[in-house]
């Protein structure tokens, strides 16, 4: 695990504050930058997103689907855990502590925003740091392969309508057109423009990934940037509104990775398998969610704010949840005493 990732949580909080101090003392130079355009879409913003998810859609390899059946009761889980219990159980915390525990301290629009920001964390499945918490628990490589394979082709068709379903029940009026742009632009396009990278490159591919790795981080931090300078005025009113975001979070992302812990345990999955399917359902891709956001919402909303909140949560959560699972090593059978069409 390299010092980006170990330190994540410091790098975005570095920028948090620089984003806010630029954003009070430069405020024309931010509402320009908003100013550009185009169906919803902020171009720059687009094009620091497209940094950060290209290089981890190389990384996906279709090949590997073919492999699905050898452990279809870790897979199950994995889809079972991010597409029929996690969109759900997020966008219930939220509305619980956003209309009901912290409705005294935060508007009815602005509570709904932050509401549509989590339920966009939790309906985008983790592709790029799972790949180091499997890494980190010692977990099946090639099966970790599988999982993001498999769920990115999933999010192609599902992301979209759970999305506007969940949405749609918190009374949120979703842009169809938006979202389903938002799919195309940040999920189908980089998937298209990944696979045919690796069919040029070859074996070259992981080379090719550590030399984009630098723009990957350029576009993370300066997105969160350009996120916070735009909110610089509600966060200094307001600091407090970062601490009730992350609450419900917290709360969704524990208690997400021990209903899929505990589950793989019940199964008697090896743990090269358990802690991966844990770790891909309680993990978001956070780069979807804040793309989406801003597109849907705007760059100065309180959606696109929760979203940058779950960047700055995740990663201490992750670590030690990580912490936990290679303390619980002994709670699940060895990887060869579970034959491997049955995991």
């Amino acid at each position: 695990m390299g010092i980006f990732e170990r330190y994540l949580s410091v790098w975005v909080g570095l920028c948090i504050i620089a984003g806010v101090l630029l954003g009070n003392l430069f405020p024309a130079a931010f509402a320009t930058v908003a100013s550009w355009e185009y169906a919803h879409v902020n171009l720059l913003v687009a094009v620091l997103i497209w940094l950060m998810i290209y290089p981890m859609m190389i990384q996906v390899d279709f090949s590997a689907i073919k492999d699905v059946g050898k452990k279809p009761k870790g897979l199950a889980l994995t889809l079972v855990i991010n597409w029929l219990i996690k969109p759900f159980t997020m966008a219930a915390i939220g509305w619980l502590f956003f209309k009901m525990f912290f409705a005294s301290w935060v508007d009815p629009q602005t509570a709904s925003e932050y509401i549509a920001g989590m339920i966009l964390l939790g309906v985008a499945p983790c592709t790029a740091m799972v790949f180091v918490w499997s890494q980190l628990t010692k977990g099946d490589p090639n099966y970790t392969l599988v999982q993001v394979s498999v769920n990115d082709i999933i999010m192609i068709f599902a992301f979209a309508p759970i999305t506007a379903f969940l949405l749609g029940v918190s009374d949120i009026t979703v842009p169809w057109e938006t979202l389903l742009l938002s799919v195309v632009l940040y999920v189908v396009l980089p998937l298209v423009a990944g696979y045919l990278t690796r069919r040029f490159l070859h074996d070259k591919v992981s080379d090719f990934v550590h030399k984009l790795k630098p723009l990957s981080v350029v576009g993370l931090l300066a997105t969160v940037v350009l996120l916070f300078g735009f909110q610089a005025e509600t966060i200094l009113a307001k600091p407090e509104q970062i601490v009730l975001i992350a609450i419900p979070l917290l709360i969704q992302t524990y208690g997400i990775f021990f209903i899929a812990y505990l589950a793989a345990k019940r199964m008697a999955l090896p743990h090269n398998v358990a802690a991966p399917a844990a770790m891909i359902g309680t993990s978001n891709f956070f780069e979807l969610a804040v793309a989406v956001a801003i597109s849907l919402f705007g760059l100065h909303s309180g959606a696109a704010l929760a979203t940058v909140v779950g960047v700055l949560v995740e990663v201490p959560v992750m670590l030690s949840l990580v912490k936990f699972a290679n303390n619980t090593r002994d709670w699940f059978p060895a990887p060869e005493s579970q034959p491997a069409t049955n995991a």
